[in-house]
Order: structure tokens, then C-alpha cells, then sequence
């Protein structure tokens, strides 16, 4: 998309031009997990256990990835800034300090994870019969997650040039080899848990080799520079996509605090609702994540009118990306309630998760309609540059989410464990709702009659 479009075209087919693709690559970093997870919870004899125990390792790998979101999100929309501004050396100096600092991270991260992996999983709701099935899945996984990790960070630069189609077969591209290679793996070669992990490594390894080869070619107008490294320009790019981390941070935490009410309040069904919450958090994701699509993919719009002082525009795709997450949310929310029981029959036969896991996800899609307002409002002001109120709005629903995780069991058992989503989203909604209506103009006020760059 060129940026003209961006700049003067039509808001609607510009925002969905951008949204759709992204909603499509959020979908299928989800069909990553969830094709991993049925072709686990079909193994013979130890399907269920397998399947518990992949839901351990799950936090561990939105922790890894959540880094991605610090670097990529934080740098795409500077970068978008700047060529708002026509200033396309600063733009690739973000680029290229930004893979710099994704490829610093790809290492360490998964590095720290290795030497203090067996009490981790433990401490996050491991029992002795699911153990052994997520040390293997992780000890595989740990080997793709640096590629994991660039590949995600990297495509948000594909997608702020406006680009939304090449940043989904990032996305696509990695699925269909994951697709192809589970059942080889998993089945034919008998390799059981460890094969669907090294489906999913390889396939992360052929996504990174493909958005590297975007941002080094004539497909990209920024490409990425081995030089005028900055410390400055890194921390500029962290602080700004430390929002959308801390959102992907604790998504991480929060999924190990529930693991751990669980086996704090289930008793000896602790392996069922750790299957229960893992089923949960799976189909939840298939609707959070292409909303976080309509909320992030679109970011560049924001971004480049930002920087280039066009605040009406702004203001007007901001409210045109919150309609399109509203009949997003509506037709998810209605959806919900008719395709959750046959989603749960490709996973399990079990009467007792079955029942709960639909209980859960009837609780958990309740309040997702006003959801909308958290993730494109938070969203937004990170596309503006904005981390402080970002960073604040996040946190609120993060914390409260985590507390009220740790608390309601206390009131109403283990079902309070999954109460704290519903009531977390909802009143977190309200608040950014009402803190961002506050903000907004005067951050467009500020910016319309600044004269300084962002960077």
C-alpha cells in the first residue's frame, strides 16, 4: 500500500485492507497451537495427559514471543512515523536497531528458559503424569524460538509499510508447513509429543527465512541496515513497545496463575482443569487474536497521519478501526455459542471436560464485545506513540486479572479461577474507555502544533 493511500485515500477500504490480512495471520498463529493440539489430544492411551501438558508449555512460549511484541511493536510504529515525516534514514536506523535487538533477545530468552526449566514447569502446574510431555515439547520448542521470536517482531515492519498481505503469509507459510508436518511426525515417525514441537520449530524457521528475505529486497521501501547501531533508538523502540509486551507478559503470568489456582483448588482433578483451561484458553484465542489483528495490524494509519501531523485523519480511522473490532466482536461473541461444543469434539470424548470447557468458554466470551474498546484503544495510543498510557491501561486489567485469579477461588471455588477474565475485561474496558475519550484530543492538539520529530 503505498503512502498516499494512507495519507488521502478512503478510511474504510484502507483499514480494511490493512485489518483483514492481519485478523487472517493473527487466526493462524493461532492454527499453529490449536492443529498442535488436536493431533496431540488424539494419541493413543496418553492423549489427555499429552494434551495437559503442551497447556503447561504454552505460557512459556506467549512469554518468548511476547518479546517480539516489545521490539516489533514498538519500533513499526516509529518506523511509520518517520516515513510520515519523510525521514526514511531515521526509518531504517529503527529497523535495523530493532532486528539487532530481536536478534539479541532470540538468544538469551530462550537461553534462560533452558538452564531453569525443569522447576518452571513444575512451579506452573506440571504433575508427575504430565511432566515428561512438556519437557519434551519444550526442549524441542526452545530450539525454533529464536527464529520464533524475529519472524514475529520482523513482520510488523512488513505490515506498518502497509504491506498487510505479505506480513499474513509470514503467518501462512509457517502453518502449512506446521500442518504438513505434524501428523508425519507425530504418527507415521511415532515421535509422539517431540515430533509436533519440531513440526512447529521448522515451520518457524521457514517464516523467519522469509521475512528476512522481504526486508532485505526490492519488496520493501525500508530495508534492514547493518550499521548505525544506538542505544538510544533501542530504548526509544522498548519503552514504547513495552505496552504491548507487558500485554503478551502477562497473558503469560496469567495463564501460569490460573494453572497454578488450579492445582491449588482442584484437588486430585488438577490434570482435567489444566485440559479444561488449556481448551479454554485455545478457542478464547481463535477470537482475541484476530481482534489483537484489527487492533495492531492497523496501527500504521494511525502511525504515519501521526507523524505527518494529519490529526483529523487520525482521529477518524482511529473510530473506524473501533466499528470494524465492534461487529467483530458481536458476530465472534454470537458465534461462540454455536461452534464451541463441535470445536471440543475434535480435542476430546471426555464428558467431564467437555461440560466444564463449555461452562468456561461461556464465561470467558461474555465480556468480550466491550473488549473492543481495551484492545483498540491501548492499541491506538501505542500506534501514537503514547507508551505511558498504554503501558497504565494495560497493567490495570493485567494486575486485576491476576488478582482476582489468585482471590475468587476463595469465594467460589475453582470456577472462580475463570470468573476473573470475564470480570478483568469488563471493568478494564470502562476504565480505557473513559481515560482514552480524556486524552485523546489533546495528544492531537499537542501533535498538530509540535515541530519536533518523533525520534
Amino acid at each position: 500500500m503505498s503512502s498516499s493511500s494512507i495519507s488521502s485515500g478512503r478510511i474504510w477500504p484502507i483499514v480494511l485492507k490493512l485489518a483483514l490480512p492481519a485478523m487472517f495471520a493473527q487466526f493462524i498463529n493461532v492454527l499453529y497451537s490449536i492443529v498442535d493440539r488436536i493431533y496431540i489430544a488424539k494419541m493413543p492411551v496418553v492423549g489427555d495427559f499429552a494434551l495437559a501438558g503442551v497447556g503447561i508449555v504454552a505460557p512459556i512460549c506467549t512469554l518468548i514471543t511476547s518479546f517480539s511484541y516489545l521490539i516489533g511493536l514498538g519500533g513499526a510504529p516509529l518506523m511509520a512515523m518517520s516515513l510520515g515525516e519523510n525521514n526514511n534514514d531515521n526509518a531504517k536506523k529503527i529497523l535495523s536497531n530493532s532486528f539487532l535487538a530481536l536478534l539479541i533477545l532470540g538468544i538469551i530468552i530462550p537461553l534462560i528458559i533452558l538452564l531453569s526449566y525443569e522447576p518452571l514447569l513444575y512451579f506452573f502446574g506440571a504433575s508427575d503424569n504430565t511432566f515428561q510431555f512438556a519437557k519434551d515439547y519444550l526442549l524441542i520448542y526452545l530450539i525454533g524460538a529464536p527464529f520464533a521470536l524475529m519472524s514475529l517482531g520482523l513482520n510488523q515492519f512488513i505490515i506498518s509499510q502497509g504491506y498487510s498481505t505479505k506480513g499474513m503469509l509470514t503467518m501462512l507459510i509457517g502453518a502449512i508447513v506446521n500442518i504438513i508436518l505434524d501428523p508425519i511426525f507425530i504418527f507415521s515417525l511415532n515421535m509422539g509429543v517431540k515430533g509436533a514441537a519440531l513440526a512447529t520449530t521448522i515451520s518457524q524457521i521457514i517464516s523467519f527465512i522469509y521475512v528476512f528475505i522481504i526486508l532485505i529486497s526490492k519488496y520493501s521501501n525500508v530495508k534492514i541496515g547493518f550499521k548505525g547501531y544506538s542505544l538510544k533508538i533501542i530504548g526509544r523502540v522498548s519503552r514504547l513497545g513495552f505496552s504491548p509486551f507487558l500485554i503478551g507478559m502477562t497473558d503469560s503470568l496469567i495463564s501460569i496463575v490460573l494453572n497454578i489456582s488450579i492445582k491449588l483448588y482442584s484437588k486430585e482433578n488438577v490434570d482435567t482443569y489444566i485440559t479444561v483451561a488449556t481448551l479454554t484458553n485455545t478457542f478464547f484465542q481463535m477470537f482475541s487474536m484476530p481482534l489483537l489483528g484489527i487492533s495492531s495490524g492497523t496501527g500504521s494509519i494511525l502511525s504515519f497521519n501521526f507523524g505527518a501531523r494529519n490529526v483529523t485523519r487520525v482521529k477518524k480511522s482511529e473510530f473506524t478501526i473501533l466499528k470494524l473490532a465492534l461487529i467483530f466482536t458481536t458476530m465472534a461473541t454470537i458465534l461462540s455459542f454455536v461452534i464451541s461444543k463441535p470445536f471440543l469434539k475434535i480435542f476430546t470424548d471426555d464428558v467431564i471436560i467437555t461440560n466444564e470447557t463449555l461452562k468456561m468458554i461461556r464465561i470467558f466470551m461474555s465480556g468480550f464485545i466491550i473488549l473492543s474498546f481495551q484492545y483498540c484503544f491501548v492499541d491506538g495510543l501505542t500506534a501514537l506513540g503514547k507508551a505511558k498510557y498504554a503501558v497504565t491501561l494495560s497493567l490495570i486489567r493485567k494486575i486485576s486479572m491476576i488478582l482476582l485469579t489468585l482471590l475468587l477461588p476463595l469465594l467460589l471455588g475453582i470456577n472462580g479461577c475463570f470468573y476473573a477474565e470475564l470480570i478483568s475485561d469488563i471493568s478494564a474496558s470502562i476504565i480505557t474507555l473513559i481515560v482514552f475519550l480524556s486524552v485523546f484530543n489533546k495528544i492531537l492538539n499537542t501533535r498538530k502544533n509540535s515541530k519536533e520529530n518523533v525520534i
